[in-house]
């Protein structure tokens, strides 16, 4: 199942007749000035501000303004800001939302500028570039880092539990039985009492340590919570990435999936999703009640640099079809439509996505930046603070990834498949309900 990104480029530039934006036409007042800039990761934002203010030593007539908001907020208040003409300049972008805001001509194109100003796209890790095209042939971003799924564990209940890392690094997985990954997981589970998961007397109603971490019930895509397990079968989210145009959840070989994965809670390995609300997993990680957690890149620096906790981090499991797999996602920076400082925004998009920047974002080992050159030295940032990012870079050095699924009407697709997920992961639904939620999702594209 070695799913590579070289089609993307083909798929991606695939034009249809969207008209661009244009933009605030050129003029010296929209290159210089401050201009806003809005992330939402509080761990990269010493990074950014270092960047900014490089930036403005380097061009002094433009001043960049940060902020950080968290996850929901930051979406939320970027649309009203959208609505009421009040978004920032510039913005880091994600794969599962930009389709739709360029659809609304929310985004500004920055194909002239990337040409005249010579931008070498084929520095970046393969595809990543290809992504920030949409469906009109446009390009709405350029490509600020990347991010892979691997298995956080807590080295000292490995241990107490006689699991080697060795074992971790080579674990198994089927739908069927769970393969080694449910044993590992049932034997790391241990209730009040002491007993474990796995032998005689465990109480599944009184757990004290689940082997398992639960980050949710995974909505449409299920990048941390399942979709590492469920992509190993053959199945992927659409008919074809980017701008698939068909869901495909009514898959027996997905539905099969869900119903193991959801009987992980029922069998008391992993938490039910209602005690999850609220509770952050990397924390309860963290708090010792969960063994592993099956997390982002992007939250190497939060797990690592926890007090008093050894941290290892493990590959996903290999699969049904004898591979590993990884939901890839990018980000991307991208300018607003309705910027009054076109310019000197798309100058700090470029700087964004330049080695100058992405430089001092590897220095911070915090995520990988999406030039090549800046992820190896990311990934040497990250061996120089003693930990081994292998897990992650090893899905794009053998190309076990799968893009995060690009189509069209996102958020709807979000709004169905949100509580139909949750239904099926707290056990109050069977997977087979899945198929009539498909159905929704598949008739917002004819």
């Amino acid at each position: 199942m070695k799913k590579t990104l070289g089609a993307v480029a083909v798929a991606a530039a695939v034009a249809l007749s969207l008209s661009a934006c244009s933009g605030s036409s050129s003029s010296a007042e929209s290159a210089k000035g401050e201009i806003s800039y809005w992330l939402w990761d509080a761990n990269q934002l010493p990074a950014y501000q270092q960047c900014a203010d490089d930036f403005t030593k380097a061009n002094p007539d433009i001043k960049v303004k940060i902020t950080q908001r968290g996850w929901d907020d930051y979406w939320s208040t970027l649309t009203n800001g959208f609505v009421g003409g009040t978004a920032p300049d510039v913005f880091t972008n994600h794969l599962g939302r930009y389709g739709e805001l360029a659809e609304n001509k929310q985004l500004l194109a920055i194909d002239d500028a990337v040409k005249k100003d010579n931008i070498d796209l084929s520095g970046y890790n393969e595809g990543l570039a290809d992504l920030w095209v949409g469906q009109d042939g446009k390009r709405y971003g350029l490509p600020k880092d990347w991010d892979t799924i691997g298995l956080f564990y807590n080295k000292a209940m490995l241990a107490g539990a006689g699991v080697t890392e060795d074992q971790m690094k080579n674990l198994t997985w089927n739908p069927e039985d769970g393969g080694s990954y449910e044993k590992v997981i049932a034997h790391l589970t241990v209730d009040k009492s002491g007993k474990r998961g796995d032998e005689p007397g465990f109480d599944k109603n009184n757990v004290q340590v689940y082997g398992l971490g639960l980050n949710g019930g995974g909505d449409s895509s299920g990048q941390t919570e399942w979709s590492y397990l469920t992509n190993t079968t053959g199945w992927s989210h659409t008919d074809k990435n980017p701008w698939g145009t068909h869901y495909n959840y009514d898959d027996p070989k997905f539905q099969e999936s869900m119903t193991w994965f959801a009987g992980l809670a029922e069998k008391g390995y992993m938490p039910k999703l209602e005690t999850t609300v609220g509770a952050a997993m990397a924390d309860t990680f963290a708090a010792g009640k969960s063994a592993i957690n099956a997390h982002g890149s992007w939250m190497i620096g939060q797990y690592t640099g926890y007090k008093g906790i050894e941290v290892g981090i493990a590959p996903t499991p290999v699969g049904p079809e004898g591979e590993r797999a990884s939901m890839f996602n990018g980000l991307a920076d991208s300018v607003w439509a309705g910027t009054k400082k076109k310019d000197a925004s798309i100058k700090w998009v470029e700087y964004l996505a330049s080695a100058d920047c992405q430089d001092v974002v590897a220095s911070k080992a915090v995520v990988f930046p999406a030039l090549k050159a800046s992820s190896d030295k990311a990934a040497e940032a990250f061996a120089a603070k003693g930990v081994d990012v292998s897990a992650f870079t090893e899905h794009v050095k053998n190309k076990t990834t799968f893009l995060y699924p690009i189509t069209d009407n996102t958020a709807k697709v979000k709004g169905i498949m949100e509580p139909a997920m949750d239904a099926v992961v707290s056990g109050k639904a069977p997977a087979s309900s899945l198929t009539q939620a498909n159905e929704q999702v598949n008739a917002l594209f004819k």
